[in-house]
């Protein structure tokens, strides 16, 4: 059995989740039926536009994942073991939900970088004032071979006691 679902920020505003400014995800659900248990496939394909990290710049973030489930039947209720649900004798719904909300938090990447950044067609004020106030290297360059002097000046204090 195949379901589709239309994941938008009505979705995650159910789950009090605040991060995302938009969402537009796919979702495919596969549904396998054997003998003694459920095998589940969820397809996560979409964007979620979000605020960039560093420039606070919004930008739509690709998620895409494939995750998997199985679903067995035991005496009661567990749900301890991320890839395993345990239904007792004579369930006979699943509600997807908290799966697809996971699933879909576990395809955004822990930092968020807007896409103009690496490429460099970002123009921000954040950026521009970010690389102002970047340390210049050329200041403090030592000759191959020697010790920068501001390690000599620390290593007296270890010296001095």
């Amino acid at each position: 059995h195949n379901f589709d679902f239309k994941i938008s920020k009505k979705f995650f505003e159910f789950f009090e989740y605040e991060d995302f400014n938009d969402v537009n995800v796919d979702v495919e659900l596969e549904l396998t039926k054997k003998a003694n248990l459920l095998d589940l496939d969820f397809h996560v394909h979409g964007t979620v536009n979000v605020n960039c990290d560093i420039t606070n710049e919004p930008f739509n973030q690709p998620v895409i994942g494939d995750y998997s489930l199985v679903v067995k039947f035991g005496e009661e209720f567990n749900n301890d073991d991320e890839n395993i649900l345990i239904l007792p004798h004579g369930d006979f719904e699943i509600n997807v939900a908290q799966y697809i909300y996971e699933y879909i938090i576990l395809a955004v990447p822990a930092k968020l970088v807007h896409p103009g950044i690496a490429d460099g067609t970002l123009k921000s004020d954040i950026l521009t004032k970010l690389e102002e106030l970047s340390p210049k290297d050329e200041n403090h360059k030592t000759p191959p071979g020697e010790i920068d002097p501001r390690w000599e000046s620390l290593k007296k204090l270890l010296t001095d006691k």
